[in-house]
Order: structure tokens, then sequence, then C-alpha cells
């Protein structure tokens, strides 16, 4: 007996034997909760898988990956859903939500996640012990997905990319063996595991060292829309001048007028500068002041916090929404970038990107870390990214081009009209020896519902 699964021909006899090999759970399109499982946060694009399996363990997606490779199914990884790119029509789905354990060990400053970890859960357990991970600005981002695109956060040019710091990942290959993943086992596929995201197995454990910070002096400045070009000209040339212990970014923002806004934010444009400052709070404000006077805020969140509440300097949305994210690195932001920049996205633009964020790189960021990896922006001065709504077009990045490096960062990538833009994120020798690992622990692409990097023919 064959039973058809969207456009899929499975036998029933190969659907058994999945499910004899499984703890968790398979869903097929006609099956209540598939509709909810194939959800993401990011609504852009939806999967429409042929098969769903709810894994609970690493022997979970090893058997999903095995039933896929005899059915020559492609294979889609899901824990969040904030990345996506390529949605899954037909082939298997491994939600890995319910795969959600974090451990910590203070004593060696390092950190265990799951598949479906989510960074909150690490920020809180590491703070107990006085200690912090290098995660991103949203808590509700996976964590393994996350490091696996390289992981640029508050921390970054104090401590670099959050890839840098990986020791050792659990991962399921396409053959569907589970492998333990280290400098010196298989060190080809670490060094691609870290930067090259999801392209070469299914990652169902990471660990990672966390640092020892306790508290921040962040938050955020926020300015009304006119003076946009006032705040960013006054950001540009105080970016050069601070420690590697400030990590800072600035977003225009064109909110909506929903409850989930504050108020103030609601329906109109804003200016909104992210401050991470590792240092004391005395030394914080001495640094911060010319961006305090750089015009009248009309909301100042920036205090000392501890790191637990890191979350509050970006605001980054809690609740599901349907997105674009696009980006491009930049070599160097001068005077005239910005002033192209305020006329492109300014007051009186006419851009309707729901935001619009210059991230300032350097320091530890531009430095090759200790184990060398795949990260491929280490030598751009600023990220230059945009959030927008479905079917909105590029009308930022394009114009800014000029002062581009011709890259991109992979984790600033959302939506379909992104999945193309892979080999932009990194060099020709980089990317030549990616496809080289994965025709080697990928062959026939199997993990290909993603930012692909394709195998050699």
């Amino acid at each position: 007996m064959t039973e058809h699964v969207g456009h899929v021909e499975i036998t029933e006899a190969a659907m058994d034997r999945l499910l004899g090999r499984l703890k968790g759970d398979v869903l097929t399109p006609d099956y209540p909760g598939y509709e909810e499982e194939v959800l993401g946060f990011n609504r852009i694009a939806r999967h429409r898988p042929a098969v769903i399996v709810t894994a609970l363990s690493s022997a979970d997606v090893a058997a999903a990956v095995s039933f896929a490779g005899e059915q020559g199914l492609p294979v889609a990884v899901q824990a969040t859903g904030h990345g996506i790119a390529a949605a899954a029509q037909g082939g298997v789905l491994i939600s890995t939500r319910r795969m959600s354990a974090v451990s910590v060990d203070p004593v060696t400053r390092t950190a265990y996640a799951e598949a479906g970890a989510q960074w909150h859960q690490v920020i809180a357990s590491a703070a107990r012990h006085g200690l912090a991970p290098l995660n991103g600005s949203s808590p509700l981002v996976g964590v393994v997905g996350y490091t696996l695109g390289g992981g640029l956060g508050p921390l970054g040019r104090q401590y670099g990319f959050a890839a840098d710091h990986v020791t050792c990942l659990e991962v399921v290959t396409a053959d569907g063996n589970i492998r333990k993943v280290t400098r010196d086992q298989h060190g080809e596929l670490f060094w691609a595991l870290r930067g090259g995201k999801g392209n070469f197995g299914v990652v169902t454990g990471l660990w990672f060292a966390l640092m020892p910070v306790r508290r921040l002096y962040g938050g955020g400045l926020y300015f009304p829309g006119e003076q946009a070009g006032q705040v960013l000209h006054a950001w540009r040339q105080w970016t050069p001048t601070v420690p590697e212990e400030m990590t800072s970014s600035v977003a225009l923002l064109r909110l909506p007028d929903v409850p989930d806004v504050p108020e103030f934010l609601r329906g109109r444009l804003a200016a909104h500068v992210r401050i991470a400052f590792t240092g004391t709070a005395a030394q914080g404000e001495r640094l911060v002041r010319p961006l305090r006077d750089a015009g009248t805020a009309i909301d100042d969140s920036v205090r000392e916090m501890p790191y637990a509440d890191v979350a509050s300097i970006h605001q980054d949305p809690v609740h599901p929404l349907p997105y674009h994210e696009r980006n491009i690195v930049l070599r160097e932001l001068g005077s005239d970038a910005v002033e192209k920049l305020i006329r492109l996205a300014g007051p009186r633009s006419g851009c309707g990107d729901l935001m619009v964020e210059l991230r300032h790189l350097g320091g530890a960021l531009s430095r090759p870390p200790a184990v060398p990896n795949a990260v491929g922006v280490r030598d751009g001065a600023y990220t230059l990214s945009t959030l927008s709504r479905p079917g909105s077009p590029d009308t930022v990045l394009g114009p800014m081009e000029p002062w581009g490096d011709g890259r991109r960062y992979l984790n600033f990538l959302a939506g379909p009209d992104t999945a193309d833009a892979t080999a932009d994120c990194y060099g020709a020798q980089t990317l030549a020896r990616l496809t080289r690992v994965k025709t080697l622990y990928d062959p026939h692409n199997v993990f290909r519902l993603n930012h692909n990097i394709a195998p050699l023919a």
C-alpha cells in the first residue's frame, strides 16, 4: 500500500519503519497539529513538507535523515524559524524545538545547548554564575542556528563571533550517522559548520565558551525622526573613537501603531541608538555623552543593568510576523555614505522599511579566532541591514553598494528572496573550501532547503 503525502508517494511500510525508530511523532498534511508545527517566527514563508518529524533526541534526527535519504527527499530543519530562506515544499521537516535542554558548567565556563534551545535559556542559566553567552539581540532566537551562521551580538567587539567560541558539536550528517565534531575530530567539518550554517548536517548539540560578564552599561537612546540625520552623523564620528568593550548600533525605526510597540514609537520614524558597554557605568556615561548630546531624546534607557536584561537594549519583536531581512557589509562609512542613507531612509525619503540598521564591527570581530572557522565578514567595518514587509523591494541596500565590500552577513538574511545570496557571504577561497566539505559530507545535497552551498556535481 502506498500513501500519497502531498506530491510524494511513500509506502506504508516505510512510514511504519520510521515510526518504529522514533520517540517523537510523525505528522503529515492531514494530521492534527501539522499546520501549527510548520509555523516559525518569521511568517514570510511557510514550510509544506511531506513529512514532519517532531524530534526528541539525536537518535530521532538520525532516523529522520536516514528516512529522507531512503526516500530521496530533501531535509529542512526548524527550531524557531527566524531565518527561513527556502520553504520545504515536499521533503522532510525536522522540528527540533522540543530538544531544548541547556546546561552550564561554571568551573569550565562552558555551556551546552540542544538543537531547539533559545538564547534566553542560556542567558538565565549563565547569569546565575556571573557568566554570559555571546547571544544575539533577540533572546528568542535559537542558539544553534544563530551560532552556526556566525553569531553577531552585543558583546561582539570585545569577544568576537559566537562561532569563534564553539568547542564541540554533535551532528547528524547526510548518511544518518551521529558524529562528535571538534578541531581534532572531523576537523574540516568543524571548520565548515562554524559559519556555514545548516549545509553539512543537523546539529543536535553545541558546546561553547561563556564570558565573564555579569553586567553592562547599556540600553537605548531614542530620538525623533527629524533628528535622524544629526544622530547618524554623530554616531558615525563616534564609533572610531570607542574601545572594544563598546558594541553599538543605530536603527531607523518605522514601527506600526500596534499594542506590542511602545506608544512613543508607534506610527512614526525614530532613530534608536543601541549601547552595550562592559566597562564601568562612569566610563560608559562619559563615552555615551556625545550621543546624548546629538539631539533631544524622547526616551533614554541606557543604564547599569545585569546582563540578564540584555534583551532590553534592542527591544526586538517578541511575537511572530512576516518580514524580509537583507543586508550588505560596508567597508567604510564616511559622511557621504551617511548623507546617502539619510536620503534613502530618512524622514523625507518615503522609505517603508520597518528597520534600517547600522552595526559597528571591528575589534575582536575583525580578528581571526584561535581555531579558524568559515565566518566570512571579518574585514567589514559595519553591517547595513533592513527589515521590510512582505513584497517590499530593496530600496536602500542597492544604492548603498558603492560603500560595500561585496559581502553579506549570513545571519541577517531571511526570506525566499535571499536564498541565492549565500555565495556573497564568503570570499572565493572560503566558498571553495566549503564546497569541498559539502561534497564530502552531503554529496547529494540532502540539506538544501536553506541558504545553500551546493556540492560539486
